[in-house]
């Protein structure tokens, strides 16, 4: 069975767990063919990622004049399924703040993928999102390509449902996956119940090196450790007010920040503001085996978002035998467990997550190891890469046999 790959972005520093997918399902006999509808145009500190690039067919890199004469095989070829499709495509972005002209524009994009799939056929087409990705893939079978199915993660899918027309989405698809029980129940919630059995669970994996090894001991320097886009929905602003709260408190101990983003140059500002560059720093993006490094030396990790999925960072440091702070959103409490392997706290209280850094940053390190393990049991028990990968590759099977 050869499979597409369908991402609006990939690769990207932040979908390494689509890479991992990627493997575990073509460990599990499946051939990937890696699509995606742009190349990002951000750097790749990761060799994987930057091996998946080279891999990957970018279909806005056939240009306009290569669209339209994708556009003009597919009418003169299937004309009334491309007048149906191209009239569906319109009546959507009436219903989307896009607008029809950009719908047009999957449109072109789900015609260049069908005659890119007359050449190299796929029996199926997998997209992760369900924003722009899932939308041409559901206009691509539309026009006759292969079924699709499509990758849930929130929590941008649950912002406006309705907008991006995630029931249609689901509805004709030949299933759904969703990272978390709770993205699950908001599929649920905005589709019609005949569909819910379409709906499966495939967590995001972990690599195993994370998983493998012997457990490292807690370090006694205070250091926190936090990763992610410095962006809106990442809460690093609560993190620096957090922060500076400690430091006023005589508390010594210092916090790196490993990621990049719009937001930097506010996040930097702010950490000026509060004299606090010797305290935090940013060491921008990393590959694989750097969040590694950093996070073994730490003696957790904090992460306040406002917004998420389930983070992959969070099954990294818990793989690692190091706990976590998190905030009480989406499905994170369905990894992280408030005083077993880490704490939960709300989202954009100062007040919690002050006391919650305290608590991980005074503490023995004997107690902050009794918390990573836990939290590494509850990584291998519910995010194996290879086993997820297994699970999604016998629905695709089964989803070809249909």
């Amino acid at each position: 069975m050869r499979v597409a790959y369908l991402s609006n972005h990939y690769p990207l520093t932040t979908h390494t767990f689509i890479r991992r997918e990627i493997h575990a399902v073509e460990e599990a006999g499946v051939e990937v063919v890696r699509t995606s509808v742009r190349r990002s145009s951000e750097s790749l500190p990761d060799a994987a990622d930057r091996e998946e690039a080279a891999r990957t067919f970018v279909v806005l890199e056939r240009g306009a004049a290569g669209l339209l004469a994708d556009v003009a095989w597919t009418a003169l070829r299937r004309p009334l399924p491309f007048l149906r499709t191209a009239w569906r495509a319109v009546r959507l972005g009436f219903g989307s703040h896009r607008g029809w002209l950009w719908h047009l524009g999957y449109l072109a994009e789900a015609c260049s993928l069908l005659r890119r799939f007359e050449r190299t056929p796929v029996d199926h087409v997998h997209a992760h999102f369900g924003t722009n990705a899932a939308m041409v893939a559901m206009l691509l079978r539309g026009l006759g390509g292969p079924p699709y199915s499509v990758a849930v993660h929130g929590p941008g899918e649950f912002d406006n449902p309705a907008e991006i027309h995630l029931p249609e989405k689901v509805a004709d698809a030949a299933f759904v996956t969703a990272i978390t029980s709770f993205a699950r129940s908001q599929i649920f919630r905005w589709t019609h119940p005949d569909h819910w059995h379409k709906v499966h669970v495939i967590r995001c994996g972990v690599e195993e090196k994370f998983l493998e090894g012997a457990v490292v001991p807690v370090p006694e320097a205070r250091r926190l450790v936090c990763v992610g886009r410095l962006g809106r929905s990442k809460g690093h602003g609560i993190l620096v007010e957090a922060a500076g709260r400690l430091r006023d408190e005589g508390l010594d101990f210092e916090v790196l920040l490993i990621g990049d983003g719009e937001l930097r140059p506010r996040i930097e500002a702010m950490i000026a503001e509060r004299g606090l560059g010797d305290v935090i720093r940013i060491g921008g993006w990393m590959d694989g085996d750097g969040v590694r490094r950093e996070l073994l030396d730490s003696r957790g990790l904090v992460l306040p978002s406002f917004g998420e999925g389930l983070p992959v960072v969070i099954m990294e440091a818990l793989a690692l035998a190091r706990p976590a702070i998190a905030t009480r959103i989406a499905g994170i409490a369905e990894l992280v467990e408030d005083g077993t392997n880490g704490w939960l706290v709300n989202a954009s209280s100062v007040d919690e997550l002050t006391a919650a850094m305290r608590e991980m940053l005074t503490a023995p390190p004997e107690r902050l190891l009794e918390m990573g393990q836990a939290g590494r049991r509850a990584a291998a028990e519910k995010h194996d890469a290879r086993r997820e990968g297994e699970k999604l590759a016998k629905l695709l099977l089964a989803s070809a046999a249909d």
